[in-house]
């Protein structure tokens, strides 16, 4: 079995292959063209010596042939004059910058971030469109291609400032980035909007013209006003945009309300607990105290329910509701997670929910202490918690846990899974069991013990290859894999974001057990 080491070592080098987009080749090319590549260009924008939040640079991992690294977009946070911004990044160097299905889904996780925290959105913008060969995959569907531009107009009427870049083409659905946005830059020689290419027209209408002549950035900076600005290169673009960014108006985070203190080097780093093997238990209380300020915790009811922590501390300043499992949660974990959740949003603190769980309990003895009905309160409480919420698979994710721990289907502001980590229904082991077992009791099964035994070891296969966090991120089930000592600091970011915005402030009754 790999070592935690491994592991990390192991997602640097997935995360350093995937930020070389589509390849030596690709890459000179794009740069024999005088264009920057994507990862220079965020770096110009962003405020000097600050960090860029990268979400999901694992999308796409292992698909299509390993030809869309990053689903061939890059997207995250970063601060451009100290104002947090939501950046949507095309990489040209992976097929054009052309838009998979795992593409809309990440640009459309980025515009929702953007939309829940109030925040900008710029887009770079150097897009080939809907790659055609996955055209169903990409165009008709509600969350498809057209999502995206609905989702800039929402942003829009909300009064979510939207400023596009454009370095190359944006050809059909990519034209809709700049336009709908409320401020365009256009780079001179290279920066192209039509809405159907040379060869669309000639098919169209039978007009022969050239690119530039048809959409090029003089032509629509000059003449249609589609751009508001025109560029002579691409330095100048990002420069103009951060101009642009600085006269937004007021838009400031506000500071934590406490300063942050580190935590208390006794206790070591979230790594040291990283459990690789999920059949151990792993000392929660210490990962947790690894992480937070000054490793302070003000648990609450310890005595009960104890295979859920649920504890008071701060995180980089901000106050935080902490709810750490370990294993399976039965009725009393579950009760007492939703008191402390309903206690959380009554104070309007947030939320983190850190997951290594197996399932809730089940069994005879489970059932009838209710474990049916009481887990759903905990479900019920996750829901309905007006508070932003923050979730981290630091181990397994497995069944209806995935749910009571607030996974992606409960709507988390923000999503990371850890190296070692694992999501599934079911672990392998258990899934094995159950699947051979229901072909054993079938009526029509008349299998021999060597079927049986190659059922069971297909079936182990599948949920050991789906239940990877490579297999999990690539598909865009979390906002992407991060090394266990990095999760205080990127938790710390996206709190940051939340800070000071107007809470819903209706009733917060707090329901008793």
């Amino acid at each position: 079995m790999d070592t935690i080491e491994d592991l990390v070592a192991g997602l640097r080098a997935a995360h350093g292959a995937a930020a070389q987009g589509g390849g030596e080749r690709l890459r000179a090319r794009h740069a024999q063209r005088g264009k920057l590549f994507v990862r220079d260009r965020i770096e110009m924008i962003l405020d000097p010596g600050t960090a860029f939040l990268e979400l999901s640079p694992l999308a796409a991992h292992g698909l299509y042939d390993g030809e869309v690294p990053g689903a061939g977009i890059v997207t995250g946070i970063g601060l451009v004059h100290d104002q947090p911004c939501v950046i949507i990044a095309n990489d040209a160097t992976a097929k054009g910058g052309s838009f998979f299905a795992e593409t809309v889904r990440k640009h459309l996780r980025a515009q929702e971030i953007a939309e829940e925290h109030g925040l900008p959105c710029l887009y770079l913008v150097d897009c080939g469109g809907a790659y055609l060969p996955e055209q169903d995959r990409v165009f008709p569907d509600r969350d498809h291609f057209g999502g995206t531009f609905w989702q800039q107009c929402r942003m829009s009427a909300m009064g979510l400032p939207q400023i596009s870049v454009v370095f190359g083409g944006c050809t059909a659905g990519g034209a809709y980035i700049p336009a709908l946005s409320d401020q365009v830059i256009m780079v001179e020689g290279t920066g192209r909007i039509h809405l159907g290419g040379p060869p669309i027209v000639k098919a169209a209408i039978n007009e022969e013209v050239d690119g530039e002549t048809l959409g090029g950035a003089a032509m629509h900076s000059r003449v249609s006003g589609t751009s508001d600005h025109l560029a002579p290169d691409e330095a100048t673009a990002l420069q103009k945009l951060r101009e642009l960014v600085r006269h937004l108006g007021a838009r400031r985070v506000d500071p934590p309300p406490r300063a942050p203190r580190a935590p208390d080097p006794a206790f070591g780093t979230p790594q040291d607990y990283a459990p690789v093997d999920l059949k151990r238990q792993v000392d929660m209380r210490a990962l947790v105290r690894s992480m937070v300020d000054a490793s302070e915790l003000s648990e609450f009811k310890p005595e009960y329910g104890s295979s859920l922590i649920t504890a008071f501390a701060h995180l980089h300043g901000y106050p935080v509701g902490i709810l750490a499992n370990d294993g399976a949660l039965f009725t009393q974990s579950a009760l007492k997670g939703a008191h402390f959740i309903e206690l959380c949003d009554q104070r309007q603190i947030p939320l983190l929910f850190l997951q290594n769980i197996t399932g809730f309990m089940v069994g005879s003895e489970a059932e009838r202490e209710g474990i049916a009905k009481n887990s759903a309160k905990l479900v019920y409480a996750v829901a309905n918690a007006r508070v932003p919420k923050y979730t981290v698979l630091v181990g397994g994710s497995f069944g209806a846990g995935n749910y009571g721990m607030c996974g992606r289907g409960f709507r988390p502001r923000f999503l990371f899974s850890w190296p070692n980590a694992r999501i599934a229904t079911m672990s392998p082991d258990v899934a094995a069991t159950v699947v051979t077992d229901l072909r054993r009791g079938s009526l029509k099964s008349d299998a021999s013990e060597d079927e049986i035994a190659a059922l069971d070891a297909r079936t182990r296969a599948q949920f050991e290859a789906q239940s990877d966090p490579y297999y999990a991120t690539a598909r865009l089930w979390d906002d992407g894999i991060i090394e266990p000592d990095q999760t205080r600091d990127v938790l710390g970011l996206c709190l940051s974001l939340a800070a000071g915005a107007a809470g819903d402030t209706g009733p917060r009754p707090v329901y008793r057990m």
